[in-house]
């Protein structure tokens, strides 16, 4: 099925700059397009699902990220062309370790450096054949505004707890950078095409960069196989509903099948988002935690990264770290190092860092002249006054206590705000007594596992410090509770980096720590990050991505929405809308029909203010009551009063109240009870209880029934709504456990009924008294909307094989909306059902008046 639903899209893809245009024949490796142009409608192209030949034999993994994990310079050579080689440092390439080595890894991104139009043909066919990196050439000014404008001005503070109160405080939000951040998507989206087989290959999106990137993929093949990875974190709904493109994200990344992130905190915001936002709840099965969007399981991975212990333990070996140690230790011989390694933005926390130290020196004048703090400082990943602010504080600060404290042969404060060779940075590891990392917020910070590995040591290092090999290792970290792998290590000292009086105590404590407790946590900590490294996380991302796949190809699927609110509803192969046409026709061969219809949801709109039923509906009901080969029940979980007054037009019309816990067959006949119950002595238990639960939850409400009572929480807070349901349906079991009642939960409600009630029982009562009538039906519609409807779905379906259904009936379940239902079919709304009804309604009409129309005949031919 093909959805046109780019047109919104492209006027926002309309940026000033010319965007590149890349073509979408997809073939095999190798393939490079790299013409500029226009960007063109994704609507002119077909959505590709599993139908779609493959010519993949080994698994295949793309990894879509803002870069690509190379670096490049200029050849000093004459001819002056690129030379490129991996990034080692790279995540992205790291990881591969973890995919193994059957898995084929295919790249792309951008360049860090600009690539000149001319030379953009060449580079790609070299980075395609010698790499396996597709890459993405944005125009220079279409990069600044993508990623210095939106990512770095929007989303990165945002992210970050730092909302825009001011023009100073990141701007106000800026359309036409939203506007570009969607046109960069859809150049990675194009880059992907290229290369992509979509019954066979995984793809891995990386990072805010790319959070609609999903959606492009998904509109153009509908069962690709898509992993997303958050690496920054998630706020909270408080903070992220100010985002005035806050739908689209979420809807965005909502086209993965799975979504992972570093911390249980991260994934509970995004699934408090999804829920107040949305209106869409979560289910945790057997450890997995999965969201269901319009039929599609989305799987929410929780597992923080690690880092490429082989790569560090490398570089721990060369002659350069060896000498670099040497030279540290004698520098710092005597003193004891505390040590910080952060990037120099506002988010790190490093002036935080700098006034515990102060306060340590103040507090604790026996540490002056023994505790030095050394600070690297690498480059901000970002530009703007903020980080101005945030070099010149640190500069300040370093400069203020050193000359408090300083003194000759000492420095307290040490700060290294030049790039340093990873091998450097490597030797301060293994010196330093201590790390501190006091950000106020970071997704991850892989900083302390690094740290532990480093203070592990090897053979050469050990002889360098004069430590023998045998010797426990021990390490110490002060870590922010605000930072991503603060959870995973159990040994640090977790503290508020805003409390500047707790993180000098924690520095203090660290230094004093007995050597035995040292070495405890070094050891339980190296433990850890030993285990989980770069290559675990890989692996088990990749293991939950293929589960999450899993059923793609036994799904049906139909892309559906406009722009960003595309999605894809999988459904059932054998689930389909009903046809007007084919209903209607099964409706005229037949003559003995029962027809079962839900009134919230299917006869009226859910969301209706008013729920008395309109004229065209009761005209419809009405007509469908006159033909004498009809039985016609309405299906609610009204009251019997209501439904009475309701419908008093309708003489014919059969009516099941209370989810069928009353049943009138038409009129003229009082109403009887489907289930024999003895007393309602629990509603004075259960009473109660829900009243207790209505005063502590505003929004909520009981609602009495004759049968029920129904605590209902659809205009409470969705959070605490669920919360207190949860919390309600077990006071309520256990407080009735010895009454004949069930307790269930269902869309915002909380209901305990006497046991047995069912809409089901209102179907079987129906079936079982046109068998006694000798109208065996051979025809049976039943329509509904909900969780309840399914009771009478199941027993129409199995009907059919039973006595109660002619052997050539036709049978009808439909659902409304398309979404998972025991029933066969679907109709999209109420607008459709009513549709369908009047069909068979203008049906009955017709054949009344050809049945008029011979009883003439045959009078006048008699006279």
């Amino acid at each position: 099925m093909v959805s046109r639903s780019y047109s919104n899209l492209l006027d926002l893809a309309s940026g000033d700059a010319p965007i590149p245009s890349f073509g979408r024949e997809r073939k095999r490796l190798p393939r490079v397009a790299t013409v500029a142009g226009i960007l063109t409608d994704l609507d002119d192209e077909k959505s590709v699902g599993s139908d779609a030949p493959s010519s993949v034999s080994q698994e295949r993994m793309i990894i879509v990220a803002n870069q690509l994990p190379l670096q490049a310079h200029r050849s000093p050579d004459s001819s002056g062309g690129w030379c490129f080689s991996w990034d080692e440092d790279s995540l992205l390439l790291q990881l591969k370790d973890g995919l193994g080595e059957d898995v084929e890894v295919i790249y792309v991104g951008s360049l860090k450096e600009e690539i000149d139009p001319s030379e953009q043909d060449e580079v790609a066919q070299t980075l395609l054949e010698t790499f396996k990196c597709v890459p993405a050439f944005i125009p220079p000014d279409l990069f600044t505004k993508f990623y210095h404008g939106f990512c770095k001005q929007h989303l990165w503070p945002l992210f970050h707890y730092m909302l825009p109160l001011s023009p100073d405080l990141g701007g106000r939000f800026d359309r036409s950078l939203w506007q570009t951040y969607v046109s960069v998507n859809k150049i990675f989206a194009d880059k992907v095409m290229e290369v992509i087989s979509p019954d066979d290959d995984y793809v891995w999106v990386h990072d805010y960069h790319l959070m609609v990137l999903p959606t492009f993929l998904r509109k153009r093949f509908n069962r690709v196989k898509l992993g997303f990875f958050l690496h920054s974190p998630f706020p909270s709904s408080e903070i992220y509903r100010t985002l005035p493109v806050r739908d689209e994200l979420l809807r965005a990344l909502l086209n993965s099948d799975l979504i992972g992130f570093h911390t249980f905190d991260y994934a509970r915001h995004f699934l408090s988002c999804c829920s107040r936002m949305l209106g869409l709840s979560y289910q945790s099965k057997r450890g997995y935690i999965g969201l269901e969007y319009y039929g599609r399981t989305v799987s929410i991975k929780i597992l923080p990264v690690g880092i490429h212990i082989g790569q560090l333990q490398s570089v721990m070996n060369l002659p350069e770290t060896e000498s670099k140690v040497a030279e540290l230790h004698d520098l710092f011989r005597g003193q004891t190092v505390m040590l910080g390694v952060d990037d120099m933005d506002i988010f790190k926390g490093i002036s935080l860092k700098l006034l515990a130290m102060e306060q340590l020196l103040t507090q604790h004048p026996n540490k002056r002249g023994e505790v030095v703090l050394v600070q690297i400082a690498n480059p901000a990943r970002g530009r703007g006054r903020d980080v101005e602010e945030v070099q010149s504080e640190t500069k300040a600060a370093v400069r203020r206590i050193n000359e408090t404290f300083g003194s000759p042969g000492y420095t307290p404060v040490v700060l290294i705000d030049s790039p340093l060779q990873f091998y450097e940075r490597i030797a301060y590891y293994t010196i330093a007594e201590c790390c501190l990392v006091t950000a106020v917020r970071d997704g991850m910070n892989l900083i302390p596992y690094e740290y532990i590995i480093c203070r592990q040591g090897n053979e050469k290092l050990d002889e360098t410090l004069g430590l023998t090999p045998s010797a426990p290792r021990k390490s110490m970290l002060v870590v922010s509770e605000f930072i991503g792998c603060s959870p995973s290590l159990s040994g640090a000292i977790r503290v508020n980096p805003w409390n500047i009086d707790v993180v000098a105590e924690a520095m203090n404590s660290a230094l004093i720590v007995p050597e035995p407790e040292k070495q405890m946590r070094h050891e339980k900590h190296h433990r850890y990050v030993s285990t989980h490294d770069v290559a675990y996380w890989a692996h088990s991302f990749l293991q939950d991505l293929e589960r999450a796949c899993r059923d793609h190809v036994r799904r049906r699927c139909w892309g559906i929405g406009f722009g960003l609110g595309f999605r894809v509803i999988a459904l059932d192969p054998n689930f389909r809308k009903l046809s007007v046409e084919h209903i209607v026709s099964a409706y005229k061969r037949t003559k003995n029909r029962a027809i079962l219809l839900d009134y919230d949801g299917t006869m009226v709109l859910p969301s209706s203010i008013s729920r008395t039923p309109n004229m065209e509906a009761v005209g419809v009901l009405n007509s469908l009551c006159t033909d004498p080969k009809n039985v016609v029940f309405l299906v609610s979980g009204k009251d019997r009063e209501t439904l009475t007054e309701w419908f008093s037009s309708c003489e014919r019309l059969g009516l099941a109240a209370e989810h069928g816990y009353f049943v009138r067959i038409n009129h003229d006949v009082e109403w009887e009870t489907c289930v024999s119950v003895p007393d309602f002595d629990w509603k004075r238990i259960a009473e109660p209880v829900m009243k207790l639960y209505t005063e502590t939850t505003d929004g909520s409400s009981i609602e009495m029934k004759e049968s029920a009572l129904v605590w209902n929480y659809q205009y409470a807070d969705p959070d605490f709504g669920s919360c207190q349901a949860k919390e309600l349906l077990d006071h309520l079991e256990s407080v009735l456990t010895n009454e004949p009642v069930t307790v269930k939960s269902g869309q915002h409600i909380v209901e305990v009924k006497p046991q047995g009630v069912n809409k089901g029982l209102v179907a079987e009562r129906l079936l079982e008294t046109m068998k006694q009538k000798g109208m065996l039906p051979d025809f049976v519609l039943c329509i509904g909307d909900d969780r309840s409807d399914e009771d009478m779905f199941e027993v129409i379906l199995s009907a059919r094989s039973g006595p109660s259904l002619s052997p050539v009936a036709e049978v009808f379940a439909c659902t409304v909306g398309r979404k998972p239902s025991k029933a066969k079919y679907y109709l999209e709304d109420t607008s459709d059902i009513l549709r369908m009804l009047q069909g068979l309604a203008s049906a009955s009409q017709q054949a009344a008046r050809s049945a008029t129309q011979s009883c003439q005949q045959v009078i006048i031919d008699r006279e």
